[in-house]
C-alpha cells in the first residue's frame, strides 16, 4: 500500500473511533451552563444576555444559521444567574430547540438592526429592552447588573434608560470556556479526528496542476460529510504565496516542488474546531535543502513549547521561555505562540515576548484546557513558508496531544 493510502485508512479508522463515540448532550450542556453561571455569580450579575452564535452555542445548544446571525442580530438568549432560560430565536424557528432541555422557553426575537428595523430601530430597540428589563427584573431578585456580549450602542442607551447596568459578557463566557469538560473533549477529540481524515484526502488528492481552492474545498466537502459546520478562513497559500504568512487560497496553480502550508481552523462536528497546521509538498519531487530547513525548524518550536506547557505555568512565562525564532524569521512571527480552543479559538492568546508589553495579558494554565501551539516559519524575504500547529489538551502531568495525524517524513529528511 502505498504511504498516503496508509495514513489515510489509518485516519479513517480513527475518525470511526471517535464520532462513533457516545457525547452525552444532556451532561455536555449542563456542564456548560454551571461553568456559565459560576461565572456569573462571582461578578454579581443577575444574567447573561447573547448574541454571539458561539456563545448561544456554549449556554444552550441551540443551533441556527450560526454564520448568517453572525452578522444579523436576528436571535440572543437570557440566561439568568438563577432562573429558566429563554431563548429568542429567529421568526418561526421554535421547534428547533425541542427537546432540549436547557430551553425553557422560546420567544420570537425583536430585531432592531437596520436590514430588520429600517427607520424603526430606535422604537424596536425600545420594545426590545422593555422585553430584556421585565426578564432581569423576574428574576434577579432585585439585581439589574446584566452581562452582555454583543450590542450596539442604541441598545446599550434602551436598557440604560431602563435602569439596566451593563458588562463585558464575553469576559464571562471567555473564561467559562475556558476547562473542557468530559463530554466537551470527546467533542474536541471527534472534531480533531475528522480534520485528520480531511488533511489525508487533501494529502492524497494534492498534485501538480491543481489550484489552492481545488485542494482547500476537500477540507470543507469532508468537514461537512461528517457533521461539521463550518471554515473560519481560507488559509492555504502555496510556493510564494505562503511567505509571509495570511494569503488567503485562491485559483493559482500549485506546482510540482511547491511547499502547501495551510491552517484548518475548522468549526467540527458538535460545534467544537480543530485547529490544526500543515505544510505538504506538492508533487513526486525531493524537497530542497531551504524546505527542510524551515520544516524542520518548525517542528523544533512546535516540541519546545509543547513540553513547556503544564499547569501552573504563567501565560508571561511561556511567552519568555519559549522557542527563540532564528533573527532572519523574526519579522514574519506569528500573531501568537500558544492559544486556546474550544468551540473555536478562544481564550488565552500568548504572544511573543518581544510583544508582550505591547500586548499581552496575565494567566496561568489549568489542566482541562484545551490550547493549540502554533510555529510560522518564513524567512523575512525569504520564498516559502512552512506553517504547523498542534492541538493538545492540558492534563496534570503535562499535555495529550490531540492533533495525531502526521508530519512530513519527506520535510524531515527521513525518506518513506
Amino acid at each position: 500500500m502505498a504511504p498516503d493510502a496508509a495514513i489515510h485508512t489509518d485516519v479513517r479508522a480513527k475518525v470511526g473511533a471517535a464520532v462513533g463515540a457516545t457525547v452525552d448532550l444532556p451532561a455536555l450542556r449542563a456542564w456548560r451552563l454551571e461553568r456559565l453561571r459560576a461565572e456569573l455569580r462571582r461578578r454579581d450579575y443577575a444574567g447573561a444576555l447573547l448574541y454571539d452564535p458561539i456563545n448561544i452555542r456554549y449556554a444552550c445548544d441551540a443551533r441556527n444559521m450560526a454564520v448568517w446571525s453572525l452578522h444579523n442580530a436576528v436571535r440572543y438568549v437570557f440566561v439568568p444567574t438563577e432562573g429558566p432560560v429563554v431563548l429568542f430565536d429567529f421568526h418561526n424557528c421554535g421547534h428547533l430547540s425541542a427537546g432540549n432541555e436547557i430551553v425553557a422557553e422560546v420567544r420570537p426575537a425583536t430585531g432592531w438592526f437596520y436590514f430588520a428595523a429600517g427607520d424603526r430601530c430606535a422604537e424596536f430597540a425600545r420594545r426590545w429592552a422593555a422585553e430584556i428589563a421585565e426578564m432581569v427584573a423576574l428574576h434577579g431578585g432585585g439585581n439589574r447588573r446584566l452581562a452582555i456580549d454583543k450590542c450596539e450602542p442604541l441598545g446599550v442607551g434602551a436598557l440604560n434608560a431602563l435602569g439596566i447596568e451593563i458588562f463585558d459578557g464575553q469576559e464571562v463566557l471567555e473564561l467559562a470556556r475556558r476547562i473542557k469538560g468530559p463530554e466537551e473533549i470527546t467533542c474536541l477529540r471527534a472534531s480533531v479526528a475528522v480534520c485528520g481524515e480531511a488533511m489525508a484526502a487533501m494529502r492524497a488528492a494534492l498534485t501538480p496542476g491543481m489550484t489552492e481552492n481545488e485542494l482547500w474545498s476537500i477540507l470543507n466537502q469532508v468537514n461537512a460529510a461528517r457533521g461539521g459546520e463550518w471554515i473560519e478562513t481560507r488559509l492555504l497559500a502555496a510556493g510564494g504565496r505562503s511567505n509571509p504568512w495570511f494569503h488567503e487560497c485562491g485559483d493559482g496553480v500549485i506546482e510540482a516542488g511547491d511547499m502547501v502550508s495551510f491552517d484548518t481552523d475548522m468549526i467540527g462536528p458538535y460545534g467544537y474546531c480543530a485547529d490544526v497546521s500543515r505544510s505538504f509538498l506538492c508533487g513526486d519531487v525531493a524537497p530542497t535543502d531551504e524546505q527542510r530547513r524551515l520544516y524542520r525548524l518548525a517542528v523544533e518550536q512546535i516540541q519546545f513549547n509543547m513540553a513547556l506547557l503544564k499547569p501552573g505555568l504563567g501565560f508571561r512565562e511561556l511567552a519568555e521561555r519559549s522557542w527563540r525564532l532564528p533573527t532572519s524569521c523574526a519579522a514574519n512571527r506569528y500573531s501568537v505562540v500558544v492559544h486556546g480552543v474550544g468551540l473555536c479559538d478562544e481564550y488565552p492568546g500568548v504572544v511573543y515576548q518581544e510583544d508582550y508589553d505591547a500586548f499581552g495579558y496575565d494567566g496561568v494554565f489549568e489542566a482541562g484546557m484545551a490550547v493549540c501551539v502554533e510555529s510560522y516559519i518564513g524567512e523575512h524575504g525569504g520564498h516559502e513558508g512552512v506553517k504547523l500547529e498542534q492541538q493538545v489538551l492540558i492534563t496534570d502531568h503535562g499535555v495529550e496531544l490531540l492533533s495525531t495525524f502526521p508530519l512530513e517524513e519527506r520535510l524531515l529528511g527521513r525518506e518513506l
